[in-house]
């Protein structure tokens, strides 16, 4: 399976791309600029950076929207991390019949995809071609690994990994044969829990971005020589032994390979984990059809599955010791947002916003109870009561974002870029359009740096 994969990888270009895939990954390159930039300065996002820089390295790819260049496996990195910040980034690994499964690809292949094309010097169209590949084999494994997110692994230092390997073992050149040893040397360093999200701790963001630099070091390494197990997707102790269970559907990973293109399905309109999203859009649907006055809630009812609601999502909300990530992993503070400023962004992830008065008192009127069917989990009602004995009622079926059945428009798209870059207040707005006018034309670039250039 691994020599398979392989060879598609080193056989497949630019030309392979058709149009509909072109265009998805334009949209979440841009996606992802606005996003590294929002996260940019967040909590940890600066210690880290001095960190890597302690170490010592060549200044090879750039830190986004930072003055300096490090070594690309520390830039990857860094802008991985910085793009995890609010949990804000592309989601849900496609595979057939437009069906998705539980990933943030996009976070780590992304930043990798940037480093190494950078350099290298890559064209737009080998950064394209690269950053499709290592989408497609990342969101093929999501859907083989018959992932659960409530399983213990985090599948963000798993399958990103080996899809960004891919990615940097393309941009770097490598034969077949080294390509997979870059995967076996790979396999030896993925890993990752979900208990830095039950913990509400900002480690939540570290196993994508080491996936970032694990598969930078890995591919440079087996350049060099270094050799490692021959199947590490399939192998007797390889990938899918190690990291899947029974719905495990090994299958899948090459079928239709080089035909059909996949990668993350949803650009995420609020920065809050998915979970939240059903409840954040029932709350919307009512806000932006009522006059509704925060201060005269009575209450808010919020209905979801079980599993939902017993998760780490459904918990009471607490600011804790790391405010970012209680506000987006809690459907409480988040619906709470949603109803007092018709919108969920990074703005609100912050012990300040979090202790206002106003804020807390809408907090403590909102309860989930557990009664959807547990079919329904990307659904959720909502019941808002007011203290003059109004009731109103939503109900969102499908969360926005999905490009297939609730898709953002273009202008939405857009906005949540330009938005990202006042928050982070790293662009001015001149040097933002040029970033989304040189986006749209990736393909046309004889180096990848002119991209590059504009988020420095």
């Amino acid at each position: 399976m691994t020599d398979q994969v392989c060879a598609h990888v080193v056989a497949t270009d630019y030309a392979s791309l058709d149009a509909f895939t072109i265009a998805r990954v334009k949209t979440r390159v841009l996606d992802a600029a606005g996003v590294i930039a929002a996260g940019v300065h967040a909590p940890m996002c600066d210690e880290l950076f001095d960190l890597l820089k302690s170490y010592g390295s060549a200044p090879q790819s750039a830190a986004f929207y930072r003055s300096e260049r490090i070594d690309a496996p520390s830039a990857a990195m860094i802008n991985s991390f910085s793009m995890r910040s609010y949990d804000f980034e592309a989601i849900e690994a496609e595979n057939e019949n437009r069906k998705s499964s539980a990933a943030h690809i996009s976070g780590t292949t992304v930043p990798t995809a940037l480093a190494c094309a950078e350099r290298a010097h890559a064209t737009g169209r080998e950064f394209m071609c690269a950053l499709a590949l290592g989408d497609d084999i990342a969101a093929r494994l999501g859907a083989a690994s018959g992932f659960d997110v409530y399983g213990g692994w985090d599948n963000t230092n798993t399958i990103n990994g080996l899809g960004a390997t891919v990615i940097a073992g393309k941009l770097g050149g490598l034969t077949e044969r080294q390509l997979n040893n870059a995967l076996g040397l790979d396999l030896n360093m993925l890993g990752g829990s979900m208990d830095n999200i039950n913990y509400k701790t900002l480690a939540f963001k570290l196993p994508m971005a080491l996936a970032a630099r694990n598969a930078i070091f890995s591919a440079d390494f087996a350049r060099r020589g270094m050799t490692a197990t021959h199947d590490a997707l399939n192998g007797k102790k390889g990938y899918f032994f190690l990291f899947c269970g029974e719905k495990q559907r090994p299958e899948l990973l090459c079928k239709d390979l080089g035909n059909v293109f996949y990668g993350d399905v949803v650009i995420k309109p609020w920065s809050a984990c998915r979970a939240t999203h059903p409840s954040i859009d029932a709350c919307m649907q009512i806000v932006q059809a009522h006059d509704i006055d925060p201060e005269q809630v009575l209450k808010v009812v919020i209905h979801t599955t079980p599993r939902t609601a017993a998760g780490f999502v459904g918990q009471p909300f607490e600011i804790g010791e790391e405010p970012q990530v209680s506000g987006a992993f809690s459907i409480i503070y988040t619906a709470a947002v949603a109803i007092a400023t018709k919108s969920v962004r990074p703005d609100y992830m912050n012990r300040e916003a979090m202790e206002d008065p106003d804020l807390k008192r809408l907090i403590d009127k909102i309860e989930i109870v557990p009664t959807l069917a547990p079919d329904e989990y990307q659904t959720a009602e909502v019941d808002i009561v007011m203290a003059d004995g109004a009731t109103y009622h939503a109900r969102c079926d499908v969360p926005k974002g999905d490009i297939y059945k609730s898709p953002m428009s273009e202008e939405e798209v857009l906005d949540k870029f330009y938005q990202n870059i006042e928050f982070s207040q790293t662009l001015s707005r001149e040097n933002a359009d040029r970033v989304v006018e040189t986006v749209s034309r990736l393909e046309e670039l004889d180096d990848i740096g002119e991209l590059i250039e504009l988020m420095r």
